[in-house]
């Protein structure tokens, strides 16, 4: 049974016919990956034959996320070891997102980064230098090796005027078992509150990583589709920016959530398979 399609808090609000015809333009899906194809290491069973239905349907997709821990490289391979081969044009992660908006606000090249090992080696790759000492930009990731020193540094360089990057807002990341990591924006919570400076982020919702992802995808706002399981950086990145929004509940948000929540998608779906049915 089709679940019930919910109408958007955007200013102009859509009938049940009409996200059907706005699903109906679709050409290409953008879907978050943590909690919405899989949670950890363990792809959900039901996703070969979503992307065999999309294929079937002529649609598209491309694969977007705010974990900013890994490279897409790094996601690529990840998706490997579950038998899900995807090239890496076809992940857009806010990592990708932050490098495109330093190179085009041209904020500096010297850049202290709270991140990953793999994070890292993206900047380093795409012309940036780490400088921890005199950097131009401070860029906080989800960093899983956080110290009390990098946290120190960075927040010494953030009060001298150094400007702050954050990749994204999520606050937590689920994994297996309904657990959830501390994420990037907890830690972002933490320079603010020593620093007095909040970021500039650059992860969904915001606007440089929809901007980049329609780039990347290659269409207009009314071609695309955002997939994901969370309302406050998935669903509200379609709201705030005029895309068509499809909340799964495989992962962040379950349906009683959905009842005081400021923040509406246009469509809710158990599964991300369960999408087919509307086709």
């Amino acid at each position: 049974m089709k679940e019930q399609i919910l109408l958007s808090t955007m200013p102009q609000t859509f009938p049940q016919d009409d996200v059907l015809r706005r699903l109906a333009a679709i050409r290409i899906f953008a879907i978050d990956m943590d909690g919405t194809i899989y949670l950890g290491n363990n792809l959900f069973p039901f996703m070969r034959d979503f992307f065999a239905g999309l294929a079937a349907h002529q649609r598209d997709f491309l694969f977007v996320t705010n974990n900013s821990s890994r490279s897409a490289g790094d996601y690529r391979m990840k998706l490997r070891r579950m038998n899900l081969e995807v090239p890496v044009q076809k992940i857009y992660t806010s990592g990708d997102a932050t490098i495109e908006y330093l190179r085009s606000a041209n904020l500096g090249r010297r850049l202290f980064v709270l991140g990953t090992r793999s994070l890292h080696e993206s900047f380093l790759e795409a012309g940036f230098e780490i400088d921890s000492l005199q950097p131009e930009v401070v860029v906080l990731g989800f960093d899983t090796m956080l110290s009390y020193e990098k946290l120190d540094a960075a927040a010494r360089h953030i009060r001298r005027g150094v400007p702050f990057i954050a990749t994204h807002p999520d606050l937590n990341c689920p994994i297996d078992g309904g657990e959830m990591m501390l994420d990037c924006g907890a830690m972002a919570a933490a320079l603010t509150a020593a620093t007095g400076r909040a970021p500039i982020y650059i992860g969904k919702p915001h606007a440089p990583m929809i901007d980049g992802l329609l780039r990347r995808a290659g269409c207009q706002r009314e071609e695309i589709a955002l997939i994901g399981d969370r309302l406050t950086t998935d669903i509200r990145s379609g709201v705030d920016h005029g895309i068509l929004s499809i909340l799964v509940l495989t992962g962040e948000t379950k349906r009683e959530d959905l009842r005081n929540s400021p923040i509406q998608p246009d469509l809710v779906l158990d599964r991300a398979i369960d999408l087919l049915d509307y086709f």
